[in-house]
């Protein structure tokens, strides 16, 4: 259920611009959070599985696969820790991803006003998540031309550029309370 009232944030000093604005207040279930972060699980599970496969089953393929997994787990951190804190819903259920909780037990809240800055400069750490598994998908096939390559390299391209950006668009960021101040939704509008 939306509601619209004044939205009480952890504000940092000086700073009570969350407060005097009147927004959407909706607090998400963990099931909507654990919906909106399903592709993106999805994505970092067939990365892993496309090193896996490649380097079949061998000693690199599981450290390649193990160190794409663990890249993926710090990537969301990283976001969490060095972008979330200067959201306006941090430390409440109002953000569709969950990370604003999460992020709250890391580290205190930072000015607001900053957000997008921290966004853009933050954002290309977890850009290589999308490009790692692609090229070593084709790298893949170029050496074996096999089905079940060419299976989770497609699956992973629909996954990741067209299901995972679709479901940020219109769930996660579209419901995003603070989209009026987000980079990548603003970039939509112009």
């Amino acid at each position: 259920m939306t509601k619209t009232e004044p939205l009480k944030t952890k504000n940092s000093p000086g700073d009570s611009s969350a407060c005097e604005k009147y927004r959407s207040a909706k607090e998400y279930t963990t099931l909507q959070v654990l919906a909106d972060n399903l592709p993106y699980m999805f994505m970092v599970l067939l990365g892993s599985a496309i090193c896996l496969l490649g380097f079949k089953f061998s000693f690199w393929g599981i450290v390649s696969a193990a160190a794409y997994f663990v890249y993926g787990i710090f990537g969301a951190f990283w976001i969490i820790i060095f972008v979330c804190p200067y959201c306006q819903y941090y430390d409440t259920r109002s953000c569709p991803c969950g990370y604003g909780k999460i992020a709250a037990k890391f580290r205190n809240k930072s000015p607001e006003n900053r957000f997008a800055e921290k966004f853009k400069k933050h954002i290309p750490v977890i850009v290589p998540l999308w490009i790692i598994p692609l090229a070593a998908g084709i790298i893949f096939l170029t050496k074996d031309f096999y089905l079940p390559m060419i299976i989770f390299t497609a699956v992973f391209v629909f996954n990741s550029f067209v299901v995972l950006p679709l479901t940020a668009r219109i769930y996660g960021c579209g419901h995003c309370p603070q989209k009026e101040d987000c980079p990548w939704m603003v970039k939509e509008k112009e």
